[in-house]
């Protein structure tokens, strides 16, 4: 008889910013597919999902990974659901109105990775030298983490997690990486494992990974985001500036709704400064980093077909949440 392990991984109730959790079980000859996950529970007083005198909350598995490091393990993502089987309302992902897998996603993933005993980014300079060198860049002078970095993106690509890319972003310490996926539910599922591995990579290290859109405060250091570039159909074939204008112009009357899932303390970072648009604020452009909505160059050389780029979202956003509302709007759209 063959033991496996299979990691049950979920976001919890915790407010304003929910945090990943995870629990192990054993399970005897595993077939090793999404159909051979059984339902579990767990208790949701202990994660602010539950009252304690029902405290009962149901895991119900909805996509599976191998775990490289572990040995026969899988890694179990999970959606919370009532102990009657509804959704809970911590559960983003049964937001999400893309049945037919129409919306693609592409994150990317800033964050800082943290030193506990001096609470700051690693190899964070004490002479305050200005950030700069440390974008994509390369030796032990201006390069801090590489190390967890390489490792953290070795395991997702054993996963079977569909990174794309990472960089050294910006300011000391601060890591980018990228994600895309055929399917708003896939994306998320795919952002919130990888984002699990990073945490336990790091762990290995005795650091801690920062999610904080600004957690170095108001100083001239960037802070930190999950872009969401996203395309459907619609914005894949269309080859119209117009429809794109149309799309881009469904955000504005929309602003604060989006804010709200985009990520807390989103306006220490979106000040306008930084390559970043006001919170307050709403606009879109051409290759304008500046702006709420980036239109990618590319899209336009390619006869205004391909995709956009909400640069809002901050870097401890739900992407199940991020993901949810822009299907939303775009799906407002009159073209």
């Amino acid at each position: 008889m063959s033991k496996s392990k299979l990691e049950y991984i979920w976001l919890d109730g915790y407010l304003p910013t929910a945090n990943l959790r995870s629990k192990t079980k054993i399970i005897n000859d595993f077939g090793g597919k999404l159909k051979d996950c059984p339902m579990w529970a767990f208790d949701g007083s202990s994660t602010l999902q539950a009252e304690g005198g029902s405290s009962d909350c149901l895991l119900k598995p909805v996509a599976i990974y191998p775990d490289p490091v572990r040995k026969d393990a899988f890694l179990v993502m999970n959606e919370v659901l009532n102990a009657d089987g509804s959704p809970h309302i911590s559960n983003g992902r049964a937001t999400i109105d893309d049945d037919d897998n129409d919306f693609w996603f592409g994150f990317e993933q800033e964050y800082f990775i943290w030193d506990p005993e001096t609470n700051l980014p690693i190899g964070f300079p004490k002479d305050q030298t200005p950030q700069g060198k440390f974008y994509c860049s390369v030796g032990g002078k201006n390069t801090f983490g590489r190390e967890i970095m390489d490792e953290h993106l070795d395991i997702c690509l054993e996963a079977g997690i569909n990174v794309e890319g990472t960089n050294a972003e910006v300011a000391a310490g601060q890591w980018e990486f990228q994600t895309f996926a055929k399917g708003a539910k896939q994306a998320g599922d795919e952002m919130w494992v990888a984002r699990y591995l990073l945490e336990r990579t790091a762990e290995q290290y005795g650091l801690a990974i920062e999610y904080h859109p600004k957690p170095l405060g108001p100083t001239d250091w960037n802070g930190s985001g999950m872009h969401a570039n996203f395309s459907n159909t619609t914005l894949r074939t269309c080859g119209s500036e117009k429809t794109y204008n149309k799309i881009c112009e469904a955000f504005r009357p929309v602003v604060k709704e989006h804010i709200a899932v985009y990520g807390a303390y989103n306006d220490q970072r979106l000040t306008g400064d930084h390559e970043t648009q006001s919170i307050n604020e709403f606009s879109y452009g051409v290759s304008d980093r500046g702006a709420s909505i980036r239109i990618p160059i590319m899209t336009v050389e390619n006869g205004w077909k391909g995709w956009l780029e909400d640069r809002r979202p901050a870097s401890n956003g739900d992407p199940y949440k991020i993901a949810g509302r822009i299907i939303k709007t775009v799906k407002s759209a009159k073209v």
